[in-house]
């Protein structure tokens, strides 16, 4: 037998593979194209305390080795989520994941609390790191700022707490390192790098909102590289995301330093990837002799 079961502070994942929030929708979406019932995780869109319409179209763009997006965290904000979108994610035996932005630590909290009180969350991924809002989600540039959301959100729940980082930085570690010093049970890395496309032709910006995050296999060396530097800065574990379309890809993140991954622009491509790249990290342990997920977690040489 294959241990591929992983743990996230009290999170247990059946599987190291769960969804880029934002990329899954909230589960609806795609549960008639895959089994939520076998999915290690399901991480959920934005939630927020009240409902964004996002920002204006256009707002994704494809670009070579991946794609733009500027959707501006549209949602239908916390209550919605807790009414509608979490009877249904219920139905489901898979741990659930949900990505909360906030405008400020308070804002942050509010919804944590919302989450914890109503039971709407296994995890809570604090997303502290997204491009595409006017206000600019860049508490993860700096590390006082990430500490403060944190610190915040550590008083306002018991469940567990990731810290989803930015690519956007000369040197994630004492970023990563502030997260965990002020109580992150995990972190997520990395979010989307920041970029822009022109319409040569029309001699336009593609997006209306100017910049949005790039994602897809053209950020993966970005990826590795970061979560394996996060990894060796911190003791807590790590779910790396960024350009993963193939176990081969997830093993390549879990080699470098991640406890699980997360699959995101993939699920555009096909919805079945998460539990297509599990069944492919099982046949590679199987392969090599390993008899647990954990035998290759910061493993490369």
């Amino acid at each position: 037998m294959v241990d591929l079961s992983v743990r996230i502070g009290s999170l247990t994942m059946r599987n190291p593979v769960t969804t880029g929030s934002g990329t899954f929708g909230f589960g609806s979406e795609v549960a008639d194209l895959i089994d939520l019932n076998k999915i290690g995780a399901v991480c959920v869109k934005a939630t927020t305390t009240h409902p964004r319409t996002g920002n204006p179209a256009p707002r994704i763009v494809e670009t070579a080795g991946g794609m733009l997006n500027a959707i501006g965290l549209q949602n239908g904000g916390i209550e919605n989520y807790l009414s509608e979108k979490l009877p249904y994610l219920r139905g489901f035996d898979c741990p659930i994941i949900v990505n909360v932005p906030g405008e400020d630590p308070e804002d942050f909290a509010y919804v944590v609390e919302r989450l914890t009180e109503a039971k709407g969350a296994d995890a809570i991924e604090l997303n502290i790191s997204c491009p595409n809002v006017s206000h600019g989600l860049d508490y993860a540039t700096d590390p006082k700022a990430t500490a403060e959301v944190v610190a915040r959100c550590r008083r306002a729940t018991t469940l567990p707490l990731l810290a989803k980082l930015s690519p956007n930085v000369t040197d994630i570690r004492p970023i990563a390192q502030a997260a965990e010093d002020a109580g992150a049970d995990g972190l997520s890395l990395i979010n989307t790098v920041i970029g822009t496309a022109i319409d040569a032709r029309t001699r336009r910006f593609k997006l209306a909102n100017v910049t949005g995050g790039l994602s897809g296999p053209s950020i993966k060396p970005i990826a590795l590289l970061h979560v394996h530097r996060a990894a060796s800065a911190v003791k807590i574990p790590i779910i790396g995301m960024g350009g993963i379309m193939s176990a081969t890809d997830a093993i390549e993140f879990l080699l470098a330093g991640a406890t699980a991954v997360a699959a995101g622009t993939a699920n555009f491509i096909n919805p079945g990837v998460a539990l297509e790249i599990a069944a492919g990290i099982e046949s590679y342990l199987r392969a090599n002799d390993f008899t647990d997920v954990s035998q290759i977690i910061g493993a490369v040489r």
